[in-house]
């Protein structure tokens, strides 16, 4: 059972989850507390970005709720409206403008809020590309003139445009080369640390699930399953076993005591 906590920056209870005629969740249970790297894996179809669409307002359940930040998720809106800044999301593409430069795409939030001057708004920028590790220049560049792991280092600095509490990431190394995904990697380890950030992270990276999430939830059979991966490895589930325990994971998981022993 997810027990939940005072200190929870995010509350799923009884999500429901349907399209059409298919359920995806039957009956979600989820406490995130602050300040923990949770990464969520599951097979496909069984509704990981749902659930972070559901929990961030973008996509309204059959049933259940969701507080994010204390405060209970509405998803007409007035929720989001209410806890804009608090919450960034990178998505899976990096999701940035084309047509805007980098600096810009990190601005579109801060414009938004409409109190910003705009030297104060390109320091700003500036500021954000610096934090994700991203050499000065790149605040003039286009999305197309960058290379993958710059690109998701941009929709990185976006998310933080605001300074929030709550980070979601969408398959954030998806793409990227080995070297390149485990930099990504040390920069959300280092973010979480320096800025106290909670991190919901869907990924199928099991090099990421192993170095950096604190907990690992995995959806499966409509229901979700939380625990370390010490925990979940011992789960008798066939999908969780070859998942696991499968050739892919011994290399990932080498330096983590399975089994109990």
């Amino acid at each position: 059972m997810d027990t939940p906590t005072d200190d929870a920056a995010i509350t799923v209870r009884g999500v429901v989850t349907r399209f059409g005629r298919q359920t995806i969740h039957d009956g979600l249970d989820l406490t995130v507390p602050r300040g923990e790297i949770l990464g969520v894996v599951g097979g496909s179809g069984t509704g990981k970005t749902v659930l972070l669409r559901t929990i961030i307002g973008l996509q309204r359940p059959a049933a259940g709720s969701v507080t994010l930040l204390g405060q209970p998720v509405s998803w007409d809106g007035s929720s989001t409206r209410a806890l804009a800044g608090r919450f960034g999301m990178l998505f899976q593409d990096g999701a940035l403008f084309s047509a805007l430069t980098v600096g810009q795409n990190i601005q579109v939030a801060m414009r938004e809020r409409g109190d910003l001057p705009q030297v104060l708004m390109d320091e700003l920028a500036r500021l954000k590309v610096e934090l994700v590790g991203l050499p000065p220049d790149a605040c003039g560049k286009y999305p197309s003139q960058l290379s993958g792991g710059m690109r998701k280092r941009a929709g990185l600095a976006r998310a933080l445009s605001l300074d929030p509490e709550v980070v979601f990431l969408d398959e954030p190394t998806a793409g990227l080369d080995p070297i390149g995904a485990s930099a990504f990697d040390e920069l959300i380890l280092d973010l979480r640390d320096a800025l106290g950030l909670t991190v919901v992270m869907v990924t199928h990276d099991l090099d990421s699930l192993a170095r950096i999430c604190d907990r690992i939830a995995v959806l499966v059979d409509k229901k979700i399953l939380t625990g370390t991966m010490a925990e979940l490895a011992r789960h008798p589930h066939p999908w969780i076993q070859e998942y696991f325990h499968g050739p892919r994971a011994r290399a990932a998981f080498a330096t983590v005591r399975v089994g109990g022993g």
